[in-house]
């Protein structure tokens, strides 16, 4: 697409991931994952003493951090964190990684190995204070995202490159087994984090691609957004009219050539669209 890419943070991560906008506070917030960071788009950034991989909201000052061994509250005013349970906490290999808040206030989240080993993770569910396991084995859980209406949920193990669609009663809790919704495996695309817009297409962010991809409800592909650095991560619409595309990325896997012809990497981009993104859901717990 025609839009041009601009560098809306000039903060490099490591491994940038969980771009979410939070919709009364009207901020971006992401991670670094392995700088184990949390940054706001105001400049305000937050050092945690282990690897943090996704965000929602709980309150206007209290988001919902995903962590390597734990869920917990995360109060912005006080900076006090409370834990509201275990993240295979007694697994040091792992480390929690993609997740998002569904319409129903749960959220999911994914853990994978430290060193990507296959097979090492799974999808979870936190729903009213009860955190249970989804689907496993997972090697590199990624593009969890929901149809706007609560009724589909899409994940993707990056490492097979397949994204995956499953069912989801009015409690968002998976009533059939998943099933293949995109297989982009065949054109060597390696799909990270995702979102929804508001009529529901998949905004998809492919790692090593450089770029955001669009695809419909039947897995159409609809255009791309194209990034300034090969590893994007993770999209996010926020903004005034929920219509500027945030994309995080990462300095982790790519080359000292490649770091060198690509500056920008690790920054975090933005771009307008004719897009219209729905807020987050506030998580219940």
């Amino acid at each position: 697409m025609s839009m041009s890419t601009k560098v809306h943070d000039e903060r490099a991560c490591i491994l940038g991931e969980g771009a979410f906008w939070h919709p009364e506070l009207n901020k971006l917030f992401w991670c670094d994952i392995i700088g184990r960071r949390l940054l706001c788009d105001d400049g305000a950034e937050w050092m945690f003493d282990e690897h943090i991989s996704a965000l929602g909201w709980i309150s206007e000052t209290l988001l919902f951090i995903a962590s390597e061994t734990a869920l917990f509250s995360f109060d912005l005013g006080t900076h006090v964190k409370t834990k509201l349970c275990d993240l295979e906490a007694d697994n040091p290999a792992t480390r929690s990684n993609d997740g998002r808040a569904d319409p129903q206030g749960g959220f999911w989240i994914g853990t994978m190995g430290k060193q990507a080993e296959l097979e090492s993770g799974a999808i979870y569910r936190f729903y009213k204070g009860e955190l249970r396991r989804l689907f496993a084995p997972i090697t590199i859980p990624n593009a969890i995202c929901f149809s706007p209406d609560g009724t589909v949920a899409y994940f993707t193990d990056t490492y097979f490159s397949r994204v995956m669609s499953v069912p989801l009663d009015a409690k968002g809790w998976p009533r059939a087994a998943p099933k293949l919704f995109l297989d982009l495996s065949q054109d060597g695309l390696n799909p990270d984090g995702a979102i929804t817009t508001a009529d529901g297409d998949v905004l998809i962010a492919l790692w090593g691609a450089a770029r955001v991809a669009r695809y419909n409800k039947s897995g159409e592909f609809q255009g791309s957004y194209d990034m300034p650095t090969d590893h994007i991560t993770c999209p996010a619409l926020g903004g005034p009219d929920m219509a500027t595309l945030f994309a995080t990325s990462a300095q982790q896997g790519l080359s000292a050539t490649k770091r060198q012809a690509q500056p920008d990497a690790g920054k975090t981009f933005s771009v307008d669209t004719d897009l219209r993104g729905l807020p987050a859901p506030r998580i219940i717990l």
